[in-house]
């Protein structure tokens, strides 16, 4: 479409209000119904996105809420949808919660794990030594606390002798 402007004027020219009403209108007219120009009145919020709903046609699609996300739904008028996000189930969520599956981390050592209810200045870090050869470590699959080396004896019955020297109690 081109734009044709029904009034020419040059300087000196006495305009007549009608004629340059005329040429606004003219002017409106190609901005609101031409292809490729879109008017501003369009959109009305802060986050409005423009789409296409059909062949030449630009549609207001109104901004989500907080949190979600823009996906493709063909049962729309406009053919997208504000949804939830999504969640993926093979990364770690990050405000907490639970997952589950097989966990393999590859990335750098200490690993931070953080009082998760007591909101204190707290944490425990794990630190693997880089790994010459393949380490299994267990966890039993019992209730109970794990002991550090710290925890075991330096004497049992008042002798060195100790689990660690292999030796027997009685």
């Amino acid at each position: 479409m081109t734009l044709s402007i029904p009034n020419d004027f040059v300087s000196g020219q006495t305009i007549v209000a009608g004629d340059m009403n005329a040429n606004f209108t003219a002017v409106e007219t190609y901005v609101n119904t031409s292809p490729g120009m879109v008017a501003r009145d369009i959109v009305n919020s802060k986050g409005d996105v423009l789409v296409a709903s059909a062949n030449d046609v630009v549609t207001r699609q109104g901004v989500g809420t907080n949190g979600q996300v823009l996906s493709a739904d063909s049962s729309t008028t406009t053919g997208l949808a504000w949804v939830a996000a999504p969640t993926d189930a093979t990364k770690m969520p990050l405000a907490g919660g639970t997952f589950t599956g097989p966990v393999t981390y590859q990335g750098a050592s200490p690993i931070l794990l953080t009082g998760a209810t007591t909101g204190n200045g707290y944490e425990i870090t794990l630190t693997v030594t880089d790994p010459t050869a393949d380490r299994v470590i267990t966890i039993p699959n019992a209730a109970g606390t794990l002991a550090l080396v710290s925890d075991i004896p330096a004497t049992v019955n008042g002798t060195a002798d100790n689990i660690i020297s292999n030796q027997v109690f009685s």
